[in-house]
């Protein structure tokens, strides 16, 4: 199994009473800290406001990030889960990623998605599309993209894009163009997407929903004649990790206290929904284990969340310690 690691950029409250002045130190160190280690991957969000609900709170920019990790390291693949397709036009995308590749020497992963947070579409004037339409979108973008990496120039007269010779020079440095991610579940279109284009897919990473909608793509693949066996199927996975279960339960209600302070009890309470009892929660074996089912499932690439990583390494340290080894 493969593991990637997000790095607090402040989206989901976590780099919250850290002045802004150490924003940048703090994601730093732990993207160096990544780069050393056992990880193949860091990866950061592409949202402009926090979630659950916006906050006047730090949310970095993406891709000002990813040429930033790919000055500042050196062997970490860079990737963002995942890039909103509508906030910026693919062509001028494909453009960013390709110079940021050259500067990484050709680590970029470009995960790709239609997006859904729809309080910043309105606040940045994207209006907000149906979720057809975004999809339909996301669809012409990732065939500009994969053009525009492949031929180094790119046209399509879409209903939603229109590039007419669009050059993208210098061309990625890998050899096959950036690595495209397609994330999300949807069955019918997002799924089909990534029959189609994908190099990796990322969806549901519980048991059940992970087996389900690999079954889905695989039909998808047999529809458009792609090869199932050949597109790498991902999973994130928000960590809590303890010695014993007590350390669990603390961490736990660090977090809950920590989001309470920010967001009230209400909002704290759900997104500590998104942890507890599922598998990422646990003591190292707890977490090997329900990992291990997973793999056999053909969940080969984890990517993985530590929600008190801006503050406090332990976790971090003990997953890379216990879990890493017996997974990889």
């Amino acid at each position: 199994m493969r593991f990637g690691l997000f790095i607090p950029q402040g989206w989901r409250m976590d780099l919250v009473g850290i002045d802004p002045v150490d924003h940048w130190s703090t994601m730093s160190g732990l993207a160096a800290h990544a780069d050393a280690g056992p990880w193949e991957s860091i990866w950061v969000y592409d949202h402009f406001h926090t979630t659950p609900v916006p906050t006047q709170e730090a949310t970095h920019e993406a891709w000002s990030l990813m040429a930033a990790f790919a000055a500042t390291t050196s062997r970490v693949r860079l990737g963002q889960m995942c890039t909103c397709m509508a906030y910026r036009n693919p062509a001028y995308l494909a453009k960013v990623a390709s110079t940021i590749d050259a500067i990484s020497g050709g680590r970029v992963e470009m995960g790709i998605g239609a997006g859904w947070y729809e309080h910043e579409w309105r606040a940045y004037g994207y209006g907000f599309p149906s979720a057809g339409e975004r999809l339909a979108a996301l669809d012409e973008g990732v065939q500009i993209m994969r053009d525009a990496w492949r031929d180094g120039s790119a046209t399509l007269a879409g209903r939603h894009y229109q590039v007419d010779g669009a050059i993208v020079q210098p061309k990625p440095l890998q050899e096959n163009g950036i690595p495209l991610w397609i994330a999300g579940g949807g069955e019918r279109k997002t799924l089909r997407t990534a029959a189609k284009y994908a190099q990796y897919t990322n969806f549901d990473g519980t048991l059940e929903g992970f087996t389900h909608k690999s079954s889905v793509l695989a039909e998808h693949c047999r529809e458009v004649g792609t090869d199932f066996t050949a597109i790498t199927r991902s999973a994130n996975y928000n960590i809590a990790i303890g010695h014993t279960q007590d350390e669990v339960d603390n961490r736990l209600s660090w977090l809950e206290g920590h989001l309470t302070a920010s967001i009230g009890a209400e909002q704290a309470a759900g997104q500590l929904g998104s942890i507890r009892d599922l598998p990422g929660a646990g003591t190292p074996d707890q977490i090997i284990a329900n990992l291990s089912a997973l793999r056999d499932a053909g969940m080969t690439y984890a990517i993985l969340y530590f929600p008190e990583l801006a503050y406090d390494t332990t976790g971090l340290r003990l997953f890379e310690q216990e879990v890493i080894p017996a997974l990889q």
